[in-house]
């Protein structure tokens, strides 16, 4: 029996504890998942390295329920994590979803998840947009992102090449535009900053623009204004 790991000074306790940052993650290529749910949800993906649990029930590597509340990234400490590979394989998808510099964990996370629902299975974020495997985006994306093809690129080089491939690309703006989706054609929604919008570098290579009619109200959150252009554009 693997005896239970009780000190701070547990060589993979302290690897797990620096998974907590984005820097590790980049360099080590893993990140962790938190909660039952979710850490089922991974192993059915196959992405799992390692388990680790506080709870004596669970099959996984025993830890003392003092450390991993020094895990948690939430006021919600969860008795079990699992310790995951990056592994995004690559998709081919007739609608791509973009993001020029979304900031917020949770409104990527919640992008994510209306991606995978509505057939936007090719995600690329600028590269200084939050980040994919950020606790926060992982739970607003209710595991989602497991199956979505995922890129950090620079989008603009990204647009262009797609272009050339055929696609279209579309971006959600104050102002509409004449050019929109044609049934049957590939094509790239692409969704801007929370505060800003898109960025005049991104907007000027963009081949039409749509702006959602609201009432009452000069704007709407990104999250949820992406989600409805994506629902409505998954029937072309």
């Amino acid at each position: 029996m693997i005896p239970m790991i009780q000190s701070k000074d547990n060589q993979k306790y302290k690897l797990w504890l620096k998974l907590k940052t984005k820097k590790y993650r980049d360099q080590t290529g893993l990140f962790l998942v938190y909660g039952k749910t979710l850490v089922e949800l991974a192993k059915s993906h196959l992405i799992v390295e390692e388990i680790i649990t506080s709870d004596e029930t669970y099959e996984g590597t025993l830890i003392d329920s003092k450390l991993i509340k020094t895990l948690s990234v939430t006021e919600t400490v969860y008795d079990t994590l699992a310790v995951c590979k990056k592994i995004t394989k690559p998709i081919k998808s007739d609608k791509i979803l973009i993001l020029d510099d979304i900031q917020n964990p949770d409104n990527l996370g919640a992008l994510l998840r209306s991606a995978r629902a509505f057939g936007f299975r090719h995600v690329v974020i600028s590269l200084d947009s939050a980040d994919y495997y950020n606790d926060k985006t992982i739970r607003a994306s209710a595991g989602s992102l497991f199956d979505l093809y995922l890129e950090r690129k620079d989008i603009q080089l990204f647009i262009q090449t797609y272009q050339k491939k055929g696609y279209l690309a579309f971006g959600a703006d104050a102002h509409d535009s004449k050019s929109k989706p044609i049934k049957g054609q590939p094509f790239m929604l692409v969704l801007g900053n929370e505060g800003h919008g898109l960025n005049p570098s991104t907007k000027s290579i963009l081949d039409g623009f749509i702006r959602i009619e609201t009432e009452g109200v000069e704007s709407l959150n990104v999250a949820v204004a992406g989600s409805i252009l994506m629902y409505e554009w998954s029937r072309l």
